[in-house]
């Protein structure tokens, strides 16, 4: 009940019994009842009170929980998005590394085929031009022989001539 009810609904009391040959006897009563009735306001107050309490408390422990939770999860996803993280960025790192190191190898390889490609383009060249030098050489003997046959058939036409014509004259 509302208090301003309770102490209303005393006045009136105490205004009936104020007008009653018993006035003292009901004004007694009815304070009694002013009492008793106060009182279990007072009681019922207080334990409203109290049950808000409880559900306030209740519902504060609740949402502490729900947020020391989401706290934790959030704390969690966060711990395994930057594992992730680094596991992505080792992972790419190494890839980096073996990938570096493979090109690195793959011209070193290029490099050292270049150098032996020039080295036997070299020695072939080399060897062309000594066969090349034996040919000429080989040639120039052979002119050289012709040359001689010729100067030498030459000659004997000559001594022939000179002789057929000493013969002629003779």
């Amino acid at each position: 009940m509302n208090i301003q009810r309770i102490a209303l609904i005393t006045a009136m009391m105490a205004t009936l019994a104020a007008c009653s040959d018993n006035a003292q006897q009901q004004a007694q009563d009815a304070a009694d009842k002013t009492a008793q009735a106060t009182k279990e306001a007072a009681d019922a107050a207080a334990e409203a009170a109290k049950k808000a309490a409880d559900a306030t408390a209740a519902a504060a422990q609740q949402a502490s929980d729900t947020v020391k939770t989401a706290t934790n999860e959030a704390s969690q996803a966060t711990s395994d998005a930057a594992q992730q993280a680094h596991e992505a960025a080792v992972t790419a790192a190494d890839a980096a590394k073996d990938t570096t190191a493979s090109a690195a190898d793959q011209i070193k390889d290029a490099a050292t085929d270049a150098g032996q490609a020039v080295k036997e383009g070299s020695k072939e060249a080399w060897e062309a031009s000594k066969a090349a030098g034996r040919e000429v050489k080989e040639g120039a003997k052979e002119v050289g022989r012709d040359i001689k046959g010729t100067a030498k058939d030459a000659k004997d036409a000559a001594e022939d001539a000179a002789r057929k014509e000493k013969d002629d004259n003779g």
